[in-house]
């Protein structure tokens, strides 16, 4: 493989730049298990308030906020509602059932965003012979669905749902700074009305490593505790938490160049013969595609077209990530420039044998 590669399989491959390593190297810290750390404090306390919450918890990483929220909604045999292709379902090593003794109760939805009336027909509210519902989780943006978007209407039914059934409603977040830059709002009007709701530092923002939950100042308190338990008890840990701070407070104003750079990626991708993708379906930095058989040779290889062609790609010194036998990945993100993006799509041309313009 080529030593100048263009990695695009996420956009938790961002590397700390010089201001956060600095952060970092000069935070002042202390012992977060005593709640004695003033700059995870700080983190927080700006968290909380850049989603409209009473409080917040500095995590390891968005799966253990996820899991500590279903941990603390649900109580063991209930059913978490949730999309098919959702991150709590497909890539949280089966936590909710193993750390919880909650059952997934998975809905297919369009483009990952559930919709409304499979919603409530899945509420199960009468536990007599039946799981009873215990929880409703949405993904914003929706990962494996292409990075796309719940707007504050569609927000709305869903909340009102929970509602009517005395549900707890937690938001995924991961990447809800993403979401809130491509409806041209604020993180906090798409997080008010939820229970919880965990982001990610890591990920388009670009801090090393860590996550917030937030949610009431009760219920922080107990995901402190259930944090502990899952083994996520930190002590200096302002040193990560510095990072964090420059991320949160310097990463959403570039997110929407992710966003251009994924536009003019999945514009380019529709143009190749064999590649399947709707260019208005890139909402945000998360790039999703069909890969058919024409581009592997003809014929579907055991391993999958998807995997034969990331194959190819790497070759190429392209990175790419894999959503199933037939579907490709790609994230953009600040450490790959404009300039590398349309690097990478004379490569993708390349290896498909498509004359570069």
């Amino acid at each position: 493989m080529t030593q100048d590669r263009i990695d695009l399989r996420s956009d938790t491959v961002t590397v700390p730049d010089e201001e956060m390593r600095r952060a970092m190297a000069e935070a002042e810290v202390g012992d977060d298990c005593y709640g004695e750390d003033p700059t995870v404090r700080r983190l927080e306390e700006e968290s909380a308030a850049a989603v409209g919450l009473e409080a917040a918890v500095f995590v390891p990483s968005g799966t253990m906020g996820n899991e500590i929220a279903l941990h603390l909604h649900g109580s063991p045999g209930d059913e978490v509602i949730c999309d098919a292709l959702s991150h709590v379902f497909l890539s949280e090593m089966g936590a909710m059932a193993a750390l919880s003794g909650l059952l997934p109760r998975t809905i297919s939805s369009p483009g990952g965003l559930l919709d409304v009336v499979a919603v409530e027909a899945a509420v199960v509210d009468d536990g007599t012979y039946h799981s009873r519902t215990g929880v409703i989780t949405v993904e914003n943006t929706h990962n494996f669905g292409g990075g796309t978007v719940y707007d504050r209407q569609h927000l709305e039914r869903l909340l009102a749902v929970a509602e009517r059934h005395n549900l707890p409603i937690h938001c995924d977040g991961a990447r809800i700074f993403n979401a809130a830059v491509a409806l041209g709002t604020s993180p906090a009007v798409l997080a008010a009305g939820f229970s919880s709701l965990m982001f990610c530092l890591s990920k388009g923002l670009g801090a090393p490593v860590g996550s917030v939950l937030c949610g009431s100042r009760d219920f922080i308190r107990e995901a402190r505790r259930v944090r502990k338990m899952f083994g996520g008890g930190m002590r200096q840990a302002g040193v990560i938490a510095a990072a964090g701070l420059v991320a949160l407070r310097k990463g959403p104003g570039r997110l929407a160049d992710d966003h251009q750079k994924a536009a003019r990626l999945g514009r380019a991708l529709a143009e190749i013969p064999g590649i399947v993708i709707d260019p208005a379906s890139v909402q945000t930095n998360i790039v999703v595609f069909r890969v058919e058989p024409e581009l592997v040779g003809g014929t579907v290889p055991p391993e999958g077209t998807a995997t034969a062609f990331l194959a190819r790609l790497r070759e190429a010194g392209v990175l790419g990530g894999q959503i199933d036998a037939a579907r490709v990945r790609l994230v953009t993100h600040r450490d790959v420039s404009r300039e590398r993006i349309d690097d990478a799509i004379e490569r993708i041309r390349a290896v498909v044998g498509v004359a570069v313009n």
